[in-house]
């Protein structure tokens, strides 16, 4: 494998993406990402601000023809801009906003429909081109950068669409809530639908009343890609959707009875993507199946001195994982926990993870997550943040004790209005360490 088409070889007029009621074929997508290849200066990162998923998507492929480094941060603080600019002094930045907010060279892209000349040749990526660099979300400590090369992308999505299409009963306009900066929202809603056969919506619809407007506009079948958060806020505003052939989630452990409610309200399969940003996505499943994840395409798994290590698909070197999984043969496994996410509390081992899962599976409970304040201590407890209007605290630990063991019932419980999940629906270790200090340690002073 040397090189890799743009996009694959497909009809000239075939839909590709969809953008402000526009239906956007192969040729049309082609011809406006080359173009604007062509204003890029050469050997110069670029830091990619479109708003809009269509100007990102011309964004992106038109780097990548140039050969061109995307640059995607998890957040777009003048702190992170700041240090990118000092590592890539030449930086540019892609936009489709009037303003320049971080004061970079800046080049506007805009969709300029029929002043483009179609292009019906894709041209030939090197498969070991570097086209993007994606950095971790927070979640676990410090925003880690992960270079993305072409093949890799290319492969890793293309499977994730053969395993959605088989589940959806064939290719799909994607819809998504998540950002597209971020490696889920990159993957599923903007690399897999070019370039596995389906159609890319340019739209973001993050309430409820967007979301199902925003579908009643696309081509059918649809497919959401969404998170438990958004997809819980969906179901709770009890809106008519329109019908989906498939919802993906991610980004979080999804509640069987969330995903119960998910197909029975929605009357659509729901399926998980299990990945990271270091790896890409690795798995899928469909969550009410209660059936092992399954690895996608030709990745395989294999156990060693107590790590899980994946092989083959895209994945170029054998990687670790960073969570706990029981094999069940070498393409399916179950989900135990993250690495990072394991405590030791009066002897005993658990997970944050499930313990989150626990916590936001009771009735009642809208959102909650699991903490330990001090982890240092010899006498480290458990504490809890909930979101649970209509409960008490001896309501949620009465519901707690017929699921985990008395030692990890969360004391104190804080009850609060909402928590600070950033726009993939993950609480970033710094955001939930100013809930530890603002509501827990404030208060023992």
């Amino acid at each position: 494998m040397n090189a890799l088409p743009l996009l694959p070889d497909a009809s000239s007029d075939i839909i590709v993406a969809v953008h402000k009621g526009r239906l956007i074929t192969r040729a049309e997508f082609l011809g406006e990402a080359l173009a604007l290849a062509a204003q890029l200066p050469a050997h110069t990162p670029v830091l990619n601000l479109c708003a809009d998923r269509y100007h990102f998507a011309i964004g992106l492929f038109a780097c990548i023809a140039r050969g061109t480094l995307s640059l995607l941060p998890n957040a777009l603080t003048r702190e992170i801009i700041a240090g990118l600019h000092r590592q890539h002094p030449a930086l540019h930045c892609l936009s489709d906003q009037g303003d320049n907010p971080f004061d970079l060279p800046m080049i506007i892209v805009q969709a300029q429909g029929a002043q483009v000349p179609p292009c019906l040749e894709a041209p030939l990526i090197p498969a070991e081109q570097l086209v993007a660099q994606v950095f971790t979300s927070g979640s676990t400590g410090t925003p880690q950068a992960h270079a993305k090369r072409w093949g890799s992308l290319t492969i890793n999505c293309i499977a994730e669409a053969q395993r959605l299409w088989e589940g959806a009963g064939g290719p799909c306009t994607v819809v998504g809530t998540v950002p597209f900066q971020h490696m889920y929202g990159l993957e599923s809603t903007v690399l897999m639908p070019l370039l596995g056969g389906g159609v890319l919506c340019a739209q973001r619809p993050f309430y409820p009343g967007d979301i199902a407007e925003t579908l009643a506009e696309l081509l059918e079948p649809r497919m959401l890609v969404t998170t438990p958060v958004h997809l819980r806020t969906l179901l709770d505003a009890e809106l008519p959707v329109p019908p989906l052939a498939l919802v993906l989630s991610a980004t979080a452990p999804l509640a069987d009875a969330l995903a119960e409610r998910a197909e029975r309200e929605l009357g659509a399969p729901l399926h998980e993507i299990y990945g990271a940003t270091e790896t890409g996505q690795l798995a899928s499943r469909r969550t009410c199946s209660r059936e092992p994840w399954r690895t996608l395409g030709t990745i395989r798994l294999r156990q060693a001195d107590g790590v899980t290590l994946a092989s083959g698909g895209h994945i170029e070197v054998e990687s670790p994982l960073n969570d706990i999984v029981e094999l069940v043969d070498a393409h399916n496994f179950r989900l135990v926990g993250r690495n990072s996410d394991m405590i030791n509390i009066g002897g005993k081992r658990s997970s944050l993870a499930f313990l989150n899962h626990i916590l936001t599976s009771l009735p009642g409970v809208r959102d909650g997550v699991f903490c330990l304040p001090d982890p240092d201590s010899e006498k480290a407890r458990l504490a809890a943040f909930v979101v649970a209007p209509q409960l008490a605290t001896e309501d949620i630990l009465q519901a707690l004790r017929s699921h985990i063991d008395a030692v990890f019932l969360p004391r104190p419980i804080i009850f609060v209005d909402s928590l600070p999940r950033n726009s993939t629906g993950k609480i970033t270790q710094d955001a939930l360490q100013t809930l530890i200090t603002t509501h827990l340690r404030n208060a023992q002073h």
